[in-house]
C-alpha cells in the first residue's frame, strides 16, 4: 500500500478510498504563500483532494444573545469558490465545497462560478451543497430560511439544466429562467453535486437527486440506517447509478486515523477526508505536520 494515493483494505474486492484533506479555515487565515505551501506539500504526500467549507457571514453573539451557533464573526473563512479559482492554478487535487450553503445563493450565479472553476481547474471541482443551519447568514442575504429544504432541489435541477445546455427555459416555485444560458460551459457537463445532510428528509432527498453525500455520523449503526435510506430512496427513483460517500476523520493519533480509513472503507466509503481541525493547532506547518503522520498511517506517502 505504500506510495499509493487511495486506501484499500487487504484482500477486499471493494473499490479503494480516495484520501484527501479538509482546509483549516475556520481557525486560521491562510494568506496566497501559505495556501501554495500547504496544496504543494498535501499533494506531494498523496492527499488527492482538498475540501472547504463555507460560510458568507458570522453572527455576533453580543448582538444575537441567544446564539448556540458553532462559528462566529471571529471564525475566518475563505469564500470556496474564489478560493478554488486560486488552487486550479497551484494545485492539481480536486476542489471540494463540503458544503456550499446553496439556498441562501443565486442559483444562476453559482452555475457561472462553479463552472468557471471547473474550467480553470480542467474538471476537477466537485460541488457539495447543502441547505444550512445559520439563519442570521440567511436573512443577511435575502433568502428564506423556512422554504430552504424544497429550494435546494429545485436548485440542483437548474444547476444541471444550465451546466449542460446552450440555451436553458426553467420555471420553478423559487427559480425562473427564460431563454437564457452559460458560456462557456463547464468541462464536466454535468459538475457532479453532492449532498450535505442528516435526517431522514435529508437522506431521502440525497437518494434522489445526489451524485454522492457527506456523512456527519461515522462508521457505525446509525451510518449503516442511513445508507440503508438513502440506498431505498434511489432505487425508489429507478437509479441504477452508485451514490458516493465521502466520509471525514478527526485526526487524534497515527493509530486511529488509520482505524478509521478501515472502517470508512469497510462502511463502502468513496472519499475520506483528513480533518486537523479543533486540535489546537495555530500554524499551517503544524497542520501540515500533523498530516504527514496521517499520510504515513494511511500508506498514501512514502516518507
Amino acid at each position: 500500500m505504500q506510495g499509493s494515493n487511495s486506501l484499500q483494505r487487504h484482500g477486499s474486492d471493494r473499490k479503494a478510498v480516495e484520501i484527501g484533506v479538509v482546509l483549516p479555515q475556520g481557525e486560521i487565515v491562510c494568506s496566497a504563500s501559505e495556501l501554495r505551501a500547504y496544496c504543494a506539500t498535501t499533494e506531494n504526500l498523496g492527499y488527492r483532494h482538498v475540501v472547504a467549507y463555507d460560510h458568507v457571514l458570522g453572527t455576533d453573539p453580543v448582538g444575537h444573545p441567544n446564539w448556540t451557533g458553532k462559528y462566529t464573526v471571529a471564525d475566518p473563512f475563505h469564500e470556496p469558490l474564489v478560493l478554488f479559482g486560486f488552487l486550479a492554478a497551484i494545485t492539481s487535487m480536486e476542489l471540494v465545497t463540503g458544503v456550499l450553503v446553496l439556498p441562501q445563493r443565486q442559483t444562476a450565479l453559482v452555475a457561472k462560478q462553479a463552472s468557471e472553476v471547473d474550467r480553470l481547474s480542467n474538471g476537477r471541482l466537485r460541488l457539495g451543497v447543502g441547505i444550512g443551519w445559520n439563519r442570521v447568514e440567511y436573512d443577511a442575504l435575502g433568502r428564506d430560511f423556512a422554504t430552504r429544504g424544497a429550494r435546494i432541489e429545485e436548485q440542483v435541477r437548474l444547476l444541471r439544466e444550465l451546466w449542460t445546455q446552450g440555451t436553458v427555459t426553467f420555471t420553478g416555485v423559487s427559480e425562473k429562467v427564460i431563454a437564457a444560458g452559460l458560456a462557456p460551459l463547464p468541462v464536466q457537463r454535468p459538475i457532479p453535486v453532492w449532498l450535505g445532510g442528516g435526517s431522514p428528509v435529508a437522506y431521502r432527498r440525497i437518494g434522489q437527486i445526489a451524485d454522492g453525500w457527506f456523512p456527519r455520523l461515522q462508521p457505525g449503526p446509525e451510518l449503516d440506517d442511513a445508507i440503508r435510506t438513502i440506498t431505498a430512496s434511489a432505487r425508489d427513483c429507478g437509479r441504477s447509478e452508485a451514490v458516493g460517500m465521502h466520509g471525514r476523520t478527526q485526526f487524534t493519533s497515527a493509530e486511529q486515523v488509520a482505524e478509521s480509513a478501515r472502517r470508512w472503507h469497510q462502511a463502502g466509503a468513496t472519499h475520506l477526508s483528513v480533518n486537523t481541525l479543533g486540535l489546537g493547532l495555530t500554524t499551517l506547518a503544524d497542520h501540515l505536520a500533523v498530516l504527514t503522520v496521517a499520510a504515513s498511517a494511511l500508506g498514501i506517502s512514502d516518507s
